[in-house]
């Protein structure tokens, strides 16, 4: 997740502030644009990031970034956002927050599967349903993009209430 050793400070000095605001960090990246940098700081949570969050945790990453040393003296720009559809899910916690969302796993036993995600837990995910895999089976996956996606939880109904046919 880039070469750049302030990398792992940054995390370190920001983490807790993003944490105050009751936000994960889940990344932050550090790439030259010319004479500045891009800090590019990426923050989640169970249930999505409004943009008032977002404005909020950068007001404050940015005060925090300003009275720190962790990227010298040189100038730099500060995005701060919430993760697109292809981030890559490698945490419990993007799991959940894929449920009722159609993904594809990459398994460490180098095969691939397709599927709803219907519920996760400490352990592990089921898809479909049907077929529990454990953490430690997966590799990582990806939400696949669904342009008739099917009502769910968040259209304010229950996946398992959804008829098949229609």
């Amino acid at each position: 997740m880039g070469g750049d050793p302030r990398r792992g400070r940054l995390v370190e000095l920001l983490g807790p502030v993003v944490a105050e605001k009751g936000l994960d960090l889940e990344d932050v990246k550090i790439v030259p644009a010319g004479r500045r940098r891009l800090v590019r700081v990426i923050v989640d949570r169970d249930g999505g990031v409004t943009l008032d969050d977002v404005a909020e945790v950068s007001q404050t990453v940015s005060k925090r970034l300003d009275e720190s040393d962790a990227l010298g003296t040189g100038p730099y720009v500060l995005e701060v956002s919430s993760p697109g559809v292809d981030r890559p899910l490698t945490e419990p916690r993007h799991w959940r927050r894929a449920r009722t969302r159609l993904v594809k796993a990459e398994m460490r036993d180098g095969t691939t599967v397709e599927g709803r995600v219907t519920g996760t837990d400490e352990s592990g995910v089921e898809l479909d349903g049907t077929r529990r895999i454990a953490f430690d089976e997966l590799i990582r996956g990806r939400v696949q993009v669904e342009f008739n996606r099917p009502a769910g939880p968040d259209d304010g109904y229950d996946i398992d209430d959804i008829d098949d046919e229609g």
